[in-house]
């Protein structure tokens, strides 16, 4: 019998895997992706005090009335640029970017292109 496997499953496999490798610190906290078919989802996160110390999504009251389709490239690159703003108003400069097991294309790479834009370093 032949067992199919769930893309979110693969995904998951992948982002376990990167993780054992990349982790967020005080100093270059992790920048983490995650996309939904509607929405996506940036938050800066330190790993060793386990704290989003910034967050950002399509959802988020600044970007509601700017966005008109929120599953796009644009309204990705949006996020990436109001993420970026945040973090540098906290004095987040560097980061390290955790893709969330996507493949770094798309909607992934406009945000983390946005928050290039924005000024921060990875």
């Amino acid at each position: 019998m032949i067992k199919f496997q769930d893309k979110n499953e693969v995904r998951k496999r992948k982002h376990a895997r990167v993780r054992r490798k990349i982790s967020g610190t005080a100093e270059r906290p992790r920048l983490c992706v995650f996309r939904s078919a509607k929405h996506i989802y940036a938050q800066i996160i330190d790993d060793e005090s386990g704290q989003t110390l910034v967050a950002a999504s399509t959802l988020d009251e600044a970007l509601k009335g700017k966005l008109g389709y929120t599953g796009n490239k644009s309204a990705a690159r949006e996020v990436g640029k109001l993420i970026g703003a945040k973090a540098i108003e906290k004095g987040i400069k560097n980061v390290v970017f955790d893709r969330g097991g996507y493949l770094y294309h798309g909607r992934v790479q406009e945000l983390a292109d946005g928050a290039r834009e924005a000024g921060l370093e990875f």
